[in-house]
């Protein structure tokens, strides 16, 4: 099988000079927002021993490695799901490899949908929390402590600093920025309109099918985690609009610019390393 440092390995002798600080993962939708890589070194995940390979519609398969407001990043264009088959160890090994590479911080982004009719088609999502209802957790198994203890912590799984700098970001550029619970699914179905009912009583503000087994893996080796999902639709039983992945990927791509904008001056933000 294997190993996040063979992964790391193979992307240095690639890019020997790229030092990533931040690690960045762009959902459904969202590739595009690698195009505002300065000076990109890009890789194809085929390239990479053992890295998986996503298999749905505009998760586009590519390591975008560069610099964003400032900051040297990793950008993975697309992500593998459990619906698609993923494993713990595919997420295990490129949340882990990013680590190798120097990144103290993830970002995660998704499409997702809203509970709270205030939170509409176009809106951001900052993460405060999530609900895990994926029958899966990726640290199952034998804990490798390398990389962190058998029982992590999950009780700031969003960092605290970092969230304030996303507050910070989207008021300098006048853009609303909600705040909510994420709660993962594992799909690819969509909810039922009695499921959406159960998931908001249960404190639910968004739902979506990633990004939870990503952040278990990066706060379990010590990587910060801030997250923003792009809103895509209203949930079932809250519209009469019918749910799809085109509707998911076309107003994600609408609402990409925003979030573009958001994590540049988010990034632009952090304070120097070290």
């Amino acid at each position: 099988m294997t190993t996040p440092h063979q992964a790391a390995a193979a992307i240095r002798a690639r890019a020997a000079s790229v030092a990533p600080r931040v690690g960045l993962v762009l959902g459904s939708g969202l590739a595009g927002l690698a195009d505002a890589i300065e000076a990109p070194t890009v890789i194809e995940y085929t390239d990479i021993p053992g890295f998986p390979k996503p298999r749905v519609e505009a998760h586009v398969g590519r390591l975008v490695l560069g610099g964003l407001g400032g900051v040297d990043v990793a950008c993975l264009q697309g992500r593998v799901h459990l619906y698609e088959g993923a494993r713990g160890a595919d997420i295990k090994l490129y949340v882990r490899m990013l680590k190798l590479l120097g990144c103290d911080t993830l970002v995660l982004t998704n499409a997702a949908g809203s509970l709270r009719h205030a939170m509409g088609p176009g809106s951001l999502m900052m993460f405060a929390d999530h609900i895990n209802l994926q029958p899966f957790n990726p640290l199952a198994g034998a804990n490798d402590e390398e990389f962190g203890p058998r029982f992590p912590a999950m009780g700031a799984a969003y960092d605290p600093e970092l969230r304030a700098l996303l507050r910070g970001a989207a008021a300098g550029l006048g853009l609303t920025l909600h705040e909510g619970v994420y709660l993962a699914l594992l799909g690819p179905s969509f909810e039922t309109p009695a499921e959406i009912r159960a998931y908001a009583t249960l404190g639910a503000d968004a739902v979506g099918m990633s990004t939870v087994p990503e952040t278990i893996v990066a706060r379990h080796c010590g990587l910060r985690v801030a997250a923003v999902s792009v809103i895509t639709n209203l949930a079932v039983g809250l519209t009469d609009q019918p749910l799809s992945h085109a509707q998911t990927l076309g107003e994600a791509t609408k609402a990409a610019a925003d979030l573009q904008r958001l994590l540049t001056a988010f990034l632009g933000r952090l304070p120097a390393a070290g």
